[in-house]
This record gives structure tokens, C-alpha cells and sequence, in this order.
């Protein structure tokens, strides 16, 4: 499942709808858009688990998703 993070988040990245709707989630309930994460990837057969999320935003160098880390942070 590690590889998997990766490819949602290129999923996620590439609906502007679907990434907009996931950072307003965030600001206002992140423990529940990290839930829309996973329950997105059981949707796109690429399952991921809030930890492996997490891991893998670590590890990003995209600055919007950055300063949306440092919103979020309290549910993440």
C-alpha cells in the first residue's frame, strides 16, 4: 500500500475540484478530510491508512500542499 499514497495524492492533485474540497475539509475538520482521503482511495482501488498519508506528506515539496500541512496540522 505505500505506493499508494503517492499515486492518490497525483489523483487528488490533478481534480481541482476534488483538491480544493479536500484543503477547505481540512482547515475546519482535518481529521475528517483525512478520513475523505482514505475513503477516496478505497474509491480509486489505491487504499491508503491515515499513517501512510501522513508519511508521504512529509515528504512533498509542493508549497500550497506545505502551507496547507501548517493549517491542518491540529488533525493531521
Amino acid at each position: 500500500m505505500s505506493g499508494n499514497a503517492a499515486e492518490l495524492y497525483k489523483l487528488i492533485n490533478a481534480d481541482s475540484n476534488k483538491k480544493q474540497d479536500l484543503f477547505r475539509q481540512a482547515l475546519q475538520d482535518p481529521k475528517g478530510a483525512m478520513k475523505s482521503i482514505c475513503e477516496f482511495g478505497i474509491e480509486m482501488n489505491l487504499p491508503v491508512t491515515s499513517k501512510e498519508v501522513k508519511e508521504y506528506l512529509t515528504t512533498i515539496e509542493d508549497l500550497d500542499t506545505k502551507q496547507w500541512l501548517i493549517k491542518a496540522r491540529g488533525g493531521l
